[in-house]
């Protein structure tokens, strides 16, 4: 009887525990990797420690998605996990990091004004952590746009449906984007931002605030959220944009924050079910990372023709 009465006990302790972290997780893993970033910008370092809180995040996040899944199913091998790795380092890895951000550094030195003090229509003024929440804002609006496009413009669905086409979302497909469709969307973003004469500083506040949102919305974690969904992209609302059901999955096109969804009529969030039906895209994609790269132009080319 005494075993019998510690065993629910620690099972009702176990789940306890395992409700406090579903509230938690979301806000506090986010704000840990804030404060890690911010740590980076005080020592000089912001690359070195954006990175290491990319790090932590990830490990923390396969290690939730291990012990309290959202959906147990989508911890099956679906045997895409070297393509989504080897899609995230061409995307994320290198149009990103080495073609779009060395780009945005050049122009960005062209914007800077430096000769005439009324020049940036960006208020420099203002306190960082104020700039960097307008430029939140303000690059949402660009990005809510690619997305939406992607999505309702077929010639660049083809691309962006490489994303879609996973059948189950985990931290390890995040970055799986073909690179055409992460450059338009990052490039849409950073030129608004650089055309209103935003600083370095603000740009690498929102590419950390991108990645970390990003990774999480894409967490098979239990979670829970609250009013958060209102407010942000939670994985909660992100589920619902990966439904087969377009008239599930054509919703929640923010990246970041859900301002412009509200605005556009396009949020959706229910409690009457926690996961779509089915998630994926209708057309058939090719198993192999390679393929997968060739696939929108083959598709494009012969529409053309």
């Amino acid at each position: 009887m005494q075993v019998r009465e510690r065993a629910t006990a620690r099972t009702s302790i176990f789940r306890t525990i395992s409700w406090v972290i579903s509230w938690l997780a979301w806000p506090g893993l986010l704000a840990l990797c804030l404060l890690i970033t911010g740590w980076g910008f005080v020592l000089g370092m912001p690359a070195l420690l954006f990175n290491l809180a990319y790090a932590v995040l990830a490990v923390c996040l396969l290690a939730l998605e291990r012990t309290m899944p959202h959906e147990p199913s989508w911890n099956q091998n679906d045997g895409q996990t070297f393509a989504n790795i080897a899609h995230t380092l061409v995307s994320k890895g290198a149009v990103q990091t080495l073609l779009i951000f060395s780009t945005v550094i050049g122009l960005s030195s062209l914007v800077t004004p430096t000769a005439e003090p009324g020049y940036s229509i960006w208020p420099r003024t203002w306190p960082l952590w104020v700039q960097v929440i307008l430029g939140v804002v303000v690059a949402e609006f660009g990005l809510y746009w690619a997305h939406r496009i992607a999505h309702e413009w077929k010639p660049l669905w083809r691309f962006h449906a490489v994303h879609h086409s996973v059948i189950r979302l985990w931290i390890v497909n995040t970055g799986r984007f073909h690179f055409i469709d992460s450059l338009k969307s990052i490039a849409i973003s950073m030129v608004i931002l650089l055309a209103l004469g935003a600083p370095m500083e603000v740009l690498i506040w929102l590419s950390a605030v991108t990645a970390f949102i990003g990774m999480l919305t894409h967490c098979n974690v239990d979670m829970r959220f609250g009013p958060l969904s209102w407010w942000f992209n939670t994985p909660e609302l992100h589920r619902w944009h990966h439904s087969r059901d377009l008239r599930e999955g054509n919703k929640n096109y923010s990246e970041n924050i859900m301002l412009w969804d509200h605005v556009f009529g396009t949020f959706f969030n229910t409690r009457d079910r926690r996961t779509p039906e089915d998630i994926g895209i209708a057309e058939p994609m090719p198993p192999g990372f390679l393929q997968q790269l060739a696939w929108p132009f083959k598709a494009n080319w012969t529409k053309m023709g």
